[in-house]
């Protein structure tokens, strides 16, 4: 950054816009905004010059706030791609409804009617929902493609009628019936959750990684970085940091790219397209400063609050007269909250073991044949209160083998737990078993007696369970589950001080659609082999 100063032209100033070049200079020692005739001629000057290594951003004639370039086009694609995503789902559930499920004809009022989903679509939102997001997942917004699927079925129904009357039926048959009607919502849901899920991933493969700037302090930085690495579906890296606290130093985090106020040259140059903001004891004025100058730029800006880290994304907001207040939910669950969730686990394990009874007994049937010992594994572990209670697992090493731990211990590859990846005293039934998380699944049994839940935080071992003190032994309040964030993010990556984390704020953010969405997102985690 030695030399490098951005200035702004006057004819820019006139206008009521910038325009900023990057030019060199001595250090300190010409004003960072410069007027005349003389800047004026860089400018032209720079404009021609074909050299790739002059970076000009002109902004004249673009509003502050407005996104620049890649930022922009990155958005277009996404909402480019889920219109054609809504569309495409709206016309494979319309023509099957139709023409399967009524045995009609489509009409050309049907494929009019195709484009209407667009349009809802976008009065709910669900084009712009992305754009501030980093963690662009279908799973999250299925609440508000039930909405969306529920309004446009009950909007074709109606449009039906009245061109029923006009004599120009969506369905060659005429009225759509109740079946049609029915099928419709069921195949319109389907279809716009499978679509917009393809379309979000083509447009991330299409699209550039998103460059991140983190404007706080040093393990802020280096834990967003890290978290940035490890995301599965966030394609985003860190390319620096700005401290808010002035003389900070480099860290073991990202470098430190310049001061406070030279973030504007700094988004320029390395071509930031969202600062994240992670507030420490900074003062307020310097926070805002930093916000306002990268959203004039048109750089997102995201914001990563502390009190998060204790309230959860539960918290909700609440206007009084223009004064913003968050009001926050009591941790843990309520009692109803409480008989919802049982009730839900009694009816999916009992449903899950007679539905896998026949899975159950060929498993039985080769954890038993080709070694010596039982077919199930019991482990005492610490349940709800800190009550301790047996859990099952299918077999998947030889007998004795709880024995040999000790012997193993320098071989722990994991933060806090007992992890080994390439257990030596796995059996060879028992690795596929664990590849595939099958012998979690007598679990179900300790769900069926109340000693487990299918979703909840993961039940430790007694010398696991002492190293979590303080507040982070709230996990106990909740039933520990046979799934949960901490094993779909990968139980074998995530170190125990992060575990405890979790399982904290999730029972701070609890609803049963948090549950669905674990449960759901527990399937492509056993299928990509991802349980070791």
């Amino acid at each position: 950054m030695a030399g490098k100063r951005f200035q702004r032209t006057e004819q820019g100033r006139r206008e009521g816009h910038s325009a900023t070049i990057e030019t060199e200079a001595p250090e300190r020692e010409v004003p960072r905004f410069m007027t005349g005739r003389s800047e004026t001629a860089t400018i032209e000057r720079q404009l021609t010059e074909p050299s790739s290594r002059r970076r000009v951003l002109v902004e004249s004639g673009v509003p502050a706030g407005d996104t620049h370039g890649p930022v922009r086009r990155r958005d277009s694609l996404c909402r480019r791609a889920l219109a054609m995503a809504d569309m495409a789902a709206a016309a494979v559930a319309l023509t099957l409804g139709v023409v399967i499920l009524g045995g009609d004809r489509v009409t050309l009022a049907l494929a009019a009617a195709i484009p209407l989903v667009v349009l809802v679509s976008k009065v709910a939102g669900l084009y712009d929902r992305d754009e501030h997001l980093l963690h662009k997942t279908t799973l999250d917004e299925a609440p508000a493609i039930f909405q969306l699927a529920t309004l446009y079925t009950f909007l074709i129904w109606l449009g039906e009628d009245a061109l029923v009357v006009e004599g120009t039926a969506l369905a060659d048959g005429g009225d759509l019936g109740r079946g049609q009607v029915l099928g419709l919502w069921g195949l319109l849901l389907v279809s716009l959750l499978a679509a917009r899920t393809v379309a979000r991933e083509v447009a991330r493969r299409l699209t550039s990684t998103e460059r991140c700037l983190v404007l706080g302090g040093a393990e802020a930085a280096k834990g967003v970085d890290a978290k940035f690495r490890g995301a599965r579906r966030v394609d985003a890296a860190v390319v620096g940091r700005v401290p808010l606290e002035p003389g900070e130093v480099n860290g073991s985090g990202p470098v430190v790219l310049g001061g406070l106020d030279e973030l504007e040259g700094l988004l320029v140059e390395h071509e930031v397209d969202r600062v994240i903001v992670a507030p420490t004891t900074a003062d307020s004025e310097q926070l805002l400063y930093g916000i306002r100058r990268a959203k004039s730029l048109g750089v997102k800006v995201s914001v990563l609050p502390r009190l998060f880290e204790v309230v959860g994304s539960s918290v909700r907001f609440d206007d009084v007269e223009g004064l913003v207040l968050l009001g926050v939910p009591r941790w843990g669950l309520s009692k109803s909250s409480m008989l919802l969730k049982r009730s839900v686990d009694l009816l999916g394990s009992a449903a899950g073991l007679v539905v896998l009874a026949p899975l159950f007994g060929a498993i039985a049937v080769v954890v038993k044949v080709p070694s010596r010992g039982p077919v199930f594994f019991r482990q005492a572990r610490i349940g709800r209160d800190g009550k301790q209670f047996q859990m099952l697992k299918f077999r998947t090493m030889y007998d004795g083998a709880d024995e040999a731990k000790a012997e193993l211990l320098d071989l722990n590859e994991a933060d806090g737990l007992f992890k080994i990846a390439n257990d030596p005293r796995l059996t060879d039934v028992g690795r596929v078993l664990r590849r595939f998380s099958l012998d979690e699944l007598p679990q179900l049994f300790n769900v069926l007696r109340g000693e487990m839940s299918l979703v909840g935080p993961r039940p430790l071992v007694g010398d696991d369970d002492r190293l979590v003190t303080g507040w982070q032994r709230r996990r106990l309040d909740v039933p520990p589950g046979m799934t949960g964030i901490w094993q779909v993010l990968g139980s074998s990556r995530v170190p125990l001080h992060e575990m405890v984390k979790i399982d904290y704020l999730y029972g701070a953010n609890w609803s049963l659609w948090l549950d669905v969405k674990i449960l759901l997102r527990t399937i492509p985690h056993m299928v990509a082999r991802r349980g070791l």
